[in-house]
């Protein structure tokens, strides 16, 4: 649908077409089919999952890292029974789905589920609270100054910021801008690297997707991490994912403390044995150097090249900087959210909202999915899994009237 035809109002609006969009409006229609007419999906791209599609290409990524039950479908068996063909292209050793095994069957829940009906090509720039016939409501400003009246709203666009390290924000001296970026601007297809040296700063599994994309390009990596390498299957304990570990999450008062359980279960980003057991094979072949425990003091950009000066006293000469150093959350520094902020103030801790137990926000019918909801679903509520369990929570309150607000 193109904004030009949009209705006056609609009773649910979802801003963003990801995979945890994707993943409520899918438990959404299972229990509700007919919200159908009262449900829009806003998104700039105009398709389902195009932004996710875009990263797993540009960093040339085979296949996922969640197990093949953890997708947006309310059956969690579906991928397995739509791979019963393809069992070649889920991999070991938890058949992990492979990238276009995964697209591949998101395009068949689209299809199935009939969910492109619902997308609207627009970007939402603002969300405002309104009261409309003496009820709370949301006007969304779109890009190109029209708006809609929402009911309820479901914010699923992740809202993560690239965070950049100090030593980076502090070069002063100018440089080609294609030469210094963080990982989220890095597209492996556009690029020629033969004969270059990349230095590669993160110790996630973003940096080793972006290490072996470089190499495989005819570049030398020196890729340096603040830390020791961790070689873990998941990015978070698969106990996260159930009782184990939740149980005494949920338990737990203080949302401080469950924020800092959140950052100790996450750890800073870990690589798959996979992908470990790839770069100490090109690490032999002197195709990759791999610096852990170093950091960055500062660098300049001189003669066409990068220097590098580190804190063990070692200095380098490179081409470029991918800085894949994860991103930050900070609901306080959310652009959308500044007017419900004032509207309705929220607690906060260490930058995540504090919602209720639906992933409302307190004294509105915002809900929020993705890893804004972390400090309600657990440490793996930006993953896959994490989309389930908030579509758990979110639905629920969606369409029984009971879990509604009752205020005006």
């Amino acid at each position: 649908m193109v904004a030009s035809s949009l209705p006056h109002n609609t009773d649910i609006a979802v801003i963003g077409a990801g995979p945890h969009a994707m993943t409520v409006v899918t438990h959404l229609l299972q229990k509700r089919q007919q919200l159908r007419q009262r449900l829009l999906v806003f998104d700039p791209s105009g398709t389902w999952m195009q932004q996710w599609q875009n990263q797993f290409a540009a960093f040339e990524i085979p296949h996922l890292r969640s197990p093949a039950v953890h997708h947006p479908d309310p059956n969690p068996y579906a991928l397995r029974q739509f791979a019963h063909l393809r069992s070649h292209e889920l991999y070991p050793p938890y058949d992990l789905p492979g990238t276009l095994l995964f697209q591949d069957f998101c395009q068949e829940l689209i299809r199935r589920w009939s969910l492109q009906n619902h997308i609207v090509t627009a970007k939402v720039v603002r969300i405002e609270p309104i009261k409309q016939n003496l009820r709370s409501r949301f006007r969304l400003w779109l890009h190109n100054s029209q708006s809609i009246v929402a009911r309820r709203v479901i914010l699923a666009t992740g809202g993560n910021t690239p965070q950049i390290p100090a030593w980076a924000q502090q070069i002063s001296s100018p440089y080609p801008q294609e030469r210094l970026c963080h990982s989220c601007h890095v597209d492996l297809r556009h690029l020629h690297l033969r004969g270059e040296t990349i230095l590669i700063i993160g110790s996630g599994l973003t940096s080793g997707h972006l290490a072996l994309g470089a190499i495989a390009r005819d570049a030398k990596v020196i890729l340096m991490s603040r830390r020791n390498l961790q070689e873990k299957l998941f990015d978070a304990d698969p106990g996260w994912l159930g009782p184990k570990y939740l149980k005494s999450f949920w338990a737990e008062p203080d949302w401080q403390t469950r924020a800092e359980l959140i950052q100790k279960a996450r750890n800073g980003g870990s690589m798959t044995p996979a992908i470990m057991t790839q770069l100490r094979r090109a690490q032999h072949h002197t195709c990759v150097k791999l610096m852990e425990n170093c950091q960055v003091l500062y660098a300049t950009w001189q003669s066409n090249s990068w220097q590098i000066s580190c804190d063990d006293g070692s200095k380098h000469e490179c081409d470029r900087i991918w800085l894949a150093t994860g991103t930050k959350t900070d609901i306080t520094t959310e652009p959308l959210l500044k007017e419900v902020i004032e509207r309705y103030p929220i607690s906060t801790a260490k930058g995540l909202p504090v919602l209720d137990s639906h992933l409302r926000w307190v004294g509105c019918e915002l809900f929020i999915t993705g890893g804004l909801a972390a400090l309600q679903v657990g440490p793996v509520a930006r993953n896959l899994s994490g989309a389930r369990m908030a579509s758990e929570r979110i639905v629920p309150a969606l369409h029984k009237p009971s879990l509604s607000f009752s205020y005006q």
